[in-house]
């Protein structure tokens, strides 16, 4: 299982990628797009992660009744 520090450094390498594709002029447009829905999701898989771990400590405070409706709603919010 990667770490949240992993998926920050992938990231980071995903956009540099797509860095130097805008900077190519004879770039492949389609593999610019795919770079870029890479980004995204991998973004989103980071965020969902951040919420899954630190939800207890940022959000709730240790009160975990409240911890499934949270993250319901924050899964929501993140796929739109």
């Amino acid at each position: 299982m990667k770490t949240n520090e992993q998926r920050i450094n992938n990231i980071v390498g995903q956009l540099e990628g797509a860095k130097k594709m805008l900077k190519d002029k004879e770039r492949d447009c389609f593999a610019l797009l795919v770079q870029l829905k890479a980004i995204k999701s991998a973004t989103s898989s980071l965020m969902s992660a951040v919420i899954t771990e630190e939800l207890d400590y940022c959000l709730l405070g240790g009160k975990l009744e409240d911890k499934e409706k949270i993250t319901k709603f924050f899964d929501e919010v993140i796929k739109k």
